[in-house]
């Protein structure tokens, strides 16, 4: 871990960087579950109804790896330390990740329902994960059985640690709090007036719980209610505290992200995105870049001081790899494939290989670059008629075991159009 000093460095050295550097990421295939932030404000995780994670660098603005592991959508991810991830899914299992493994290093198992909730401890030890089968389970990460805690009688949406590592507080749809001493102790059970969705505590333990109604109740650590802020007219689906505790963000079914003043209990602004359901957030170590996860299959990044997006999709600037096919129909359907794959062979490989000198290629057999076991025993040679197939059919449908994240193109003149434009900017010189 870095110390403090050197993550603010990082940081600030990150927010100095040209509007090209904050763009959007683009790489999953369907709405974007959850995400979360690394420590030194470079790298970052998301997971996907897709049924996949990916682990970006925030500095490049790419993928460093497309994660499959789970059967059905990815509703959860954390990352452990500068190494390690976790990622929880739909079919209830727990993945452990390590940088550069294209498969866990273990998997956790025990939960009978979808996870939507993960969380690690302050001392990197244990995992907490909350679950529609009704239940928390506290996993140590050295090993061994799992801790079982008991008492919701509906769905678990949301699970953190205090910071001092003392207490779990659990938010469930049975329209309780629930604040578990660690010692073992009883917890203090706080019912309130709407099923919660998500439940975030600031860094010296105000809980913020977002609730079906639209508001964010604010309680202390000894279960009593300190406040409320009606933040939508629809429900709020995901909340994060700033660092510093001075911020709330606060996601709605419908697409916005009130930015809350935790001291003053007002709204400050709103993040208005494309109208859709934003998942997840998370907020840089800066406590003013925010990070949301939406339908829209996109990681967008935010400046809530000003309420600005950074950047765009890809910046049609001088950095944009696509700049030299302005206005080329088939360059606008590739892009959404520029955060996992280069064109040239000086960019080299990224979490997907790079597609220079594509056609005409046997799949799998680009040097230096570690493919599925499966994709191996394919015997598909890339053609204009094969990669149009993959994304008529889909990557999991047409190469089954590929690490791709599941993106289909269903107009035929767009897939004509990406053909084309991939026979340009993919040829040998």
């Amino acid at each position: 871990m870095i110390s403090c000093k050197r993550a603010l460095i990082a940081v600030s050295l990150i927010l100095m960087l040209p509007t090209a550097a904050h763009a959007q990421l683009r790489g999953h295939g369907g709405p974007v579950r959850a995400v979360a932030i690394g420590s030194n404000g470079q790298t970052a995780i998301s997971g996907s109804f897709d049924t996949s994670a990916i682990r970006w660098s925030l500095t490049r603005n790419a993928a460093e790896e497309v994660l499959r592991f789970h059967d059905s959508a990815v509703n959860a991810v954390a990352i452990i330390d500068a190494e390690r991830q976790a990622t929880g899914g739909e079919d209830g299992k727990i993945a452990i990740w390590r940088n550069g493994n294209p498969v866990p290093e273990h998997s956790l198992e025990g939960h009978t329902a979808p996870i939507v909730s993960l969380a690690i401890s302050p001392d990197g030890n244990t995992i907490a994960s909350a679950s529609w089968d009704r239940s928390i389970r506290l996993w140590p990460l050295s090993g061994g059985e799992a801790r079982v805690l008991n008492g919701h009688d509906q769905n678990v949406n949301g699970v953190v640690f205090t910071r001092d590592g003392k207490s779990l507080v659990s938010a469930s749809y049975d329209a309780t709090i629930r604040i578990w001493p660690l010692d073992q102790g009883e917890p203090i059970v706080v019912t309130l007036p709407t099923p919660l969705n998500a439940v975030a505590v600031s860094p010296e333990g105000e809980i913020a719980a977002g609730g079906a109604d639209g508001r964010v109740y604010l309680l202390g650590l000894d279960g009593k209610q300190r406040g409320e802020i009606q933040v939508a007219d629809s429900p709020i689906i995901s909340v994060a505290v700033s660092p510093d505790g001075s911020l709330i963000a606060a996601a709605s079914i419908r697409g916005s992200v009130g930015i809350l003043d935790r001291k003053d209990r007002k709204i400050l602004r709103t993040l208005v995105g494309p109208g859709l359901p934003v998942w997840s957030v998370a907020f840089f170590g800066d406590s003013k870049t925010l990070l949301t996860g939406g339908t829209d299959r996109l990681v967008r990044r935010w400046d809530t001081l000003t309420g600005d997006q950074l950047g765009s999709a890809v910046a049609n600037g001088a950095d944009d790899p696509l700049a030299a096919f302005a206005g080329h129909r088939g360059a606008e359907v590739y892009r959404a494939c520029v955060a996992c794959h280069t064109l040239s062979p000086d960019e080299g490989n990224r979490a997907g290989p790079t597609l220079h000198g594509i056609f005409g290629r046997r799949i799998a057999t680009l040097p230096g670059y570690n493919f599925s076991p499966a994709l191996k025993q394919m015997n598909i040679v890339w053609t204009r008629e094969t990669v149009a197939e993959l994304f008529e059919k889909g990557p999991m449908h047409y190469t089954p075991g590929t690490k791709m994240p599941e993106q289909r193109i269903t107009s035929a003149d767009d897939r004509n159009a990406l053909m084309d434009f991939l026979e340009k900017a993919t040829a040998k010189k």
